[in-house]
């Protein structure tokens, strides 16, 4: 099983294959002009609209600790960072931060999760623990994953998942935490990935039938398993709890580097009356990170 911290080892695997690429990427013109624009304002003088609530992944700035983000988040003018597991919350809580998607304290595993019953006991336990911890912290989301399909086919899996998770959903319910179950794509990041598909997340959240079990919709993730991206959000929304972005190709920067359109996908989120939060995840080419984010930031913020 292994901790938070393998989410950033296993998505490096991915960044390692084209590491001579990636470090080597020239930024094109436009991309750079915007990037030192960035750079050369002060970045408390950004005028976030607020129809947006931004957050950011913490792993994607593991080179800062975890103080020295909460500073340059509240520089820059949003307040939520994602993925954080309960020994962190004091220190995000100190800045007045929210933690928009919480870990349990226990293990957490991309490949180990609740598609396999194999699994169900220390998930269960770890769960169960975890979800009056975060209701105590006045937050509301928690994350998991499906795992790996290692030779299961996916009807087996989902059948898997759902009596696992019925085990926990009343208590998330009881305590007001909303349970995602986040997506990945399996063609390029997540090789085996169950949940690697948005209709297989809507299936199982229709036989949970809880109002607190949602979707975490990274926009990069199914961008490469399956576009139409806006659609999904218009058709399937009421499903979807949490928001990701990341720039197709690359998990890169959102500039004009990559296809997705954001500023659309923005406005389709906000059309859906959503007012939860969109963490940006991606993993910077720019040395100067922050101006990457406080770029993220400035596309989306529609």
């Amino acid at each position: 099983m292994s901790s938070p911290m393998n989410r950033r080892k296993l998505l490096k695997q991915v960044v390692s294959g084209s590491a001579a690429i990636a470090s080597g990427m020239v930024l094109t013109h436009q991309a750079k002009a915007q990037l030192e624009n960035l750079s050369n304002q002060p970045i408390d003088a950004a005028k976030l609209k607020g129809n947006i609530n931004h957050s950011v992944c913490r792993w994607c700035y593991s080179d800062l600790s975890l103080e020295d983000l909460c500073k340059e988040v509240k520089r820059i003018g949003f307040n939520a960072i994602d993925l954080l597991k309960p020994n962190e919350w004091d220190t995000v809580k100190k800045y007045g931060i929210d933690c928009s998607m919480c870990y349990t304290a226990g293990e957490t595993s991309l490949t180990k999760g609740w598609n396999n019953p194999i699994h169900h006991p220390w998930l269960i336990k770890d769960y169960l623990e975890a979800i009056p911890l975060v209701a105590a912290a006045g937050y509301k989301n928690l994350i998991c994953f499906s795992g790996n399909r290692n030779g299961m086919d996916d009807a087996t899996g989902l059948k898997n998942c759902v009596e696992g998770l019925k085990q926990i959903m009343p208590l998330a319910e009881a305590k007001g935490v909303t349970i995602h179950i986040e997506l990945f794509n399996s063609k390029v990041d997540h090789k085996d990935y169950m949940g690697d598909k948005s209709a297989w997340g809507i299936e199982l959240c229709k036989q949970l039938g809880s109002p607190n079990f949602k979707i975490l919709f990274d926009i990069y993730h199914m961008q490469i398993d399956e576009g139409d991206i806006i659609r999904s959000i218009q058709d399937s929304h009421a499903y979807f709890g949490h928001y990701h972005t990341a720039g197709v190709p690359g998990r890169h920067e959102l500039d004009d580097r990559q296809e997705l359109n954001y500023p659309a996908i923005m406005r389709a989120i906000k059309a859906t009356g959503y007012n939860g939060y969109v963490a940006h995840e991606f993993i910077a080419t720019n040395p100067d990170k922050i101006s990457s984010l406080k770029q993220a930031i400035t596309v989306c913020d529609i």
